[in-house]
Protein backbone atom coordinates (compact mmCIF):
# COMPACT_ATOMS: atom_id res chain seq x y z
CA UNK A 1 0.00 0.00 0.00
CA UNK A 2 1.49 3.37 -0.70
CA UNK A 3 2.27 5.52 2.05
CA UNK A 4 0.56 8.85 2.50
CA UNK A 5 3.01 11.83 2.69
CA UNK A 6 0.95 14.99 3.78
CA UNK A 7 -2.27 13.74 4.84
CA UNK A 8 -3.60 10.89 7.36
CA UNK A 9 -6.12 7.75 6.40
CA UNK A 10 -9.21 9.73 7.82
CA UNK A 11 -8.51 13.10 5.75
CA UNK A 12 -8.30 10.53 2.78
CA UNK A 13 -11.41 8.53 3.76
CA UNK A 14 -12.90 12.26 4.30
CA UNK A 15 -11.92 14.00 0.59
CA UNK A 16 -13.16 10.32 -0.83
CA UNK A 17 -16.46 10.77 0.35
CA UNK A 18 -16.63 14.30 -1.11
CA UNK A 19 -15.88 13.21 -4.68
CA UNK A 20 -18.22 13.08 -7.41
CA UNK A 21 -18.64 9.97 -8.87
CA UNK A 22 -17.97 8.70 -12.02
CA UNK A 23 -20.88 9.06 -14.10
CA UNK A 24 -20.87 12.68 -12.19
CA UNK A 25 -17.36 13.03 -13.83
CA UNK A 26 -17.65 12.12 -17.01
CA UNK A 27 -20.91 14.01 -17.60
CA UNK A 28 -18.59 17.00 -16.18
CA UNK A 29 -15.88 16.10 -18.46
CA UNK A 30 -18.20 16.26 -21.76
CA UNK A 31 -20.04 19.40 -20.82
CA UNK A 32 -16.57 21.15 -20.26
CA UNK A 33 -15.92 19.43 -24.20
CA UNK A 34 -18.20 22.11 -25.04
CA UNK A 35 -15.78 25.19 -24.12
CA UNK A 36 -12.98 23.24 -26.19
CA UNK A 37 -13.47 24.84 -29.23
CA UNK A 38 -13.37 28.22 -30.54
CA UNK A 39 -16.45 28.68 -32.33
CA UNK A 40 -18.73 27.21 -29.43
CA UNK A 41 -17.18 30.11 -26.98
CA UNK A 42 -17.59 32.98 -29.57
CA UNK A 43 -21.52 31.63 -29.60
CA UNK A 44 -21.76 31.36 -26.41
CA UNK A 45 -19.80 34.98 -26.01
CA UNK A 46 -22.61 36.14 -28.11
CA UNK A 47 -25.51 34.34 -26.67
CA UNK A 48 -24.50 35.77 -22.80
CA UNK A 49 -24.67 39.08 -24.10
CA UNK A 50 -28.06 38.58 -25.90
CA UNK A 51 -30.34 35.97 -27.24
CA UNK A 52 -29.71 35.99 -31.18
CA UNK A 53 -30.77 33.52 -34.43
CA UNK A 54 -28.17 31.78 -36.04
CA UNK A 55 -28.10 34.58 -38.91
CA UNK A 56 -27.52 37.46 -36.00
CA UNK A 57 -24.81 35.16 -35.34
CA UNK A 58 -23.27 34.26 -38.29
CA UNK A 59 -23.12 37.82 -38.86
CA UNK A 60 -22.05 39.17 -35.96
CA UNK A 61 -18.81 36.64 -36.03
CA UNK A 62 -18.33 36.18 -39.35
CA UNK A 63 -18.47 32.45 -39.65
CA UNK A 64 -20.71 30.88 -42.30
CA UNK A 65 -24.54 29.57 -40.83
CA UNK A 66 -23.97 26.14 -41.29
CA UNK A 67 -20.65 26.02 -38.64
CA UNK A 68 -23.21 28.19 -36.58
CA UNK A 69 -25.87 25.63 -36.87
CA UNK A 70 -23.61 22.71 -36.43
CA UNK A 71 -22.01 24.01 -33.30
CA UNK A 72 -25.79 24.91 -32.03
CA UNK A 73 -27.12 21.74 -32.30
CA UNK A 74 -24.25 20.37 -30.31
CA UNK A 75 -24.82 22.93 -27.96
CA UNK A 76 -28.73 22.26 -27.29
CA UNK A 77 -27.85 18.33 -27.34
CA UNK A 78 -25.76 19.38 -24.39
CA UNK A 79 -28.58 21.44 -22.70
CA UNK A 80 -26.53 24.73 -22.61
CA UNK A 81 -28.34 26.03 -24.97
CA UNK A 82 -32.34 26.28 -26.05
CA UNK A 83 -34.69 28.25 -28.49
CA UNK A 84 -37.70 29.55 -28.97
CA UNK A 85 -39.58 30.11 -32.17
CA UNK A 86 -40.54 33.54 -33.37
CA UNK A 87 -42.77 33.03 -36.58
CA UNK A 88 -40.06 30.99 -39.08
CA UNK A 89 -37.23 32.28 -36.65
CA UNK A 90 -35.41 30.23 -33.99
CA UNK A 91 -33.85 32.43 -31.39
CA UNK A 92 -31.51 30.87 -29.58
CA UNK A 93 -29.98 31.70 -25.71
CA UNK A 94 -28.05 30.35 -22.61
CA UNK A 95 -30.31 28.05 -21.13
CA UNK A 96 -28.77 28.44 -17.69
CA UNK A 97 -27.21 32.26 -16.68
CA UNK A 98 -24.20 29.57 -15.00
CA UNK A 99 -22.45 29.30 -18.13
CA UNK A 100 -22.00 32.86 -18.66
CA UNK A 101 -20.44 32.64 -15.27
CA UNK A 102 -18.38 29.84 -15.78
CA UNK A 103 -16.87 31.66 -18.88
CA UNK A 104 -16.02 35.25 -17.30
CA UNK A 105 -14.54 33.25 -14.30
CA UNK A 106 -12.79 30.99 -16.65
CA UNK A 107 -11.51 34.94 -18.38
CA UNK A 108 -10.68 36.09 -15.48
CA UNK A 109 -8.48 33.39 -14.13
CA UNK A 110 -6.83 33.20 -17.63
CA UNK A 111 -5.77 36.93 -17.62
CA UNK A 112 -4.75 36.58 -14.59
CA UNK A 113 -1.97 33.75 -14.82
CA UNK A 114 -1.16 35.84 -18.22
CA UNK A 115 -0.63 38.69 -16.00
CA UNK A 116 -3.05 40.95 -17.73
Amino acid sequence: MEKLIRINERKKYEVQKLLPDNNSISRLALYFQNFSDETRIKILSCLSIMDMCVNDIASTLNINQTTISHQLKTLKDQGIVEYRREGKVLVYRLKASGVGDIMMYAISGVESARGF
